[in-house]
């Protein structure tokens, strides 16, 4: 008999990681090779991941027993964060209504919303969103800042970063800002985008000491008086 490789589920286009931080220290170790390398190892093979490729993840931020850290690098990996609340009742309410309604139901299968085809159309019209030089200085500004803290913002808010942010907060900066142009109809980048991405594409690489913890201080207010402190173009 012969063996045969069996590629797992991370071999697909978009993957939902439900409750990422449950993964055991293995198991993200192997999505930190998927999410930047864009392959898989096996058997000492590897396997190329398919194109498109988006990792999304959802992490329960209350509950902490039987849950693992996530690395710093990994966690870098993820373009943006997002901070969900509860649901407004108008939500809530909608809900219920798609649940009676057997919207979420096992035996009913979603519609396409778009081909394959059509992302990677997107992803290129993202690309050709121009970003002026000007606009590439103010990001290098905002995450420059986030490093060298101490010398921008009120001494207190800095002593709480330990680790300012990467250059692929850069990055994820000028692809978002990009993609935030073209939703609103626009063909270049203005400062407006930029400003609007900061808690998405800071708060999960600021690495805040225990003070911060402690004394309950959102990131999010770092990153306030970060954007305060670098002059918009």
């Amino acid at each position: 008999g012969t063996f045969i490789t069996q590629l797992g589920p991370v071999h697909a286009n978009i993957v939902l990681l439900d409750e990422i931080n449950r993964s055991s220290a293995k198991t993200q170790s192997a999505m930190l090779e998927a999410m930047q390398e864009r392959q898989t190892s096996i058997g000492g093979e590897e396997y190329r991941l398919p194109s498109p490729f988006m990792v999304l993840a959802t992490q329960n931020p209350i509950e902490q027993e039987g849950t693992y850290q996530l690395p710093e690098a990994q966690m870098d990996r993820f373009m943006l964060k997002d901070v969900l609340d509860y649901p407004t009742p108008a939500e809530e309410t909608e809900i219920i209504r798609r649940i009676d309604a057997g919207v979420f139901s096992a035996e009913r299968k979603p519609a396409a919303a778009a081909s394959l085809d059509a992302v990677i159309g997107v992803q290129e019209l993202v690309k050709r969103i121009y970003i002026d030089p000007a606009i590439i200085n103010y990001i290098v500004g905002l995450v420059f800042v986030t490093r060298n803290a101490e010398q921008y913002i009120d001494r207190r808010l800095a002593g709480f970063i330990e680790f300012g942010a990467s250059p692929r907060a850069s990055i994820a900066f000028s692809q978002a800002a990009r993609a935030v142009a073209l939703i609103n109809g626009r063909d270049h980048v203005i400062p407006e985008d930029v400003k609007s991405l900061a808690h998405r594409v800071l708060r999960h690489r600021l690495i805040l000491g225990f003070d911060a913890v402690a004394e309950q201080v959102p990131v999010e207010t770092i990153i306030d008086a970060v954007v305060a402190s670098v002059q918009t173009p």
